[in-house]
């Protein structure tokens, strides 16, 4: 059961790193915020970076809820990995 909540937190957490790469891309314009990659992350993280996105104050254009997301990943993780071994 260890094995498969890494697993799920090592998945979670290379999308979140896959959507910060891809917003870097779309910001350069080296890649159309339509395509189907972009929008696949997009839609795959916006639900979990969002509540994370509305509780951090503003910053100056940067956005540290992905930060944040791989903080929390790391927690649960840890949580659920002691709670089971």
């Amino acid at each position: 059961m260890a094995d498969l909540i890494d697993m799920l937190a090592t998945i979670l957490s290379l999308i979140l790193f896959g959507r910060i790469i891809v917003s870097w891309m779309v910001a350069l314009g080296r890649l159309s915020p339509y395509s189907p990659i972009a929008k696949t992350l997009f839609d795959l993280t916006e639900p979990f970076l969002a509540p994370i996105r509305n509780l951090l104050p503003q910053t100056a254009g940067f956005d540290l809820s992905p930060l944040i997301a791989f903080i929390i990943i790391q927690i649960v993780r840890t949580l659920l990995i002691q709670m089971v071994a």
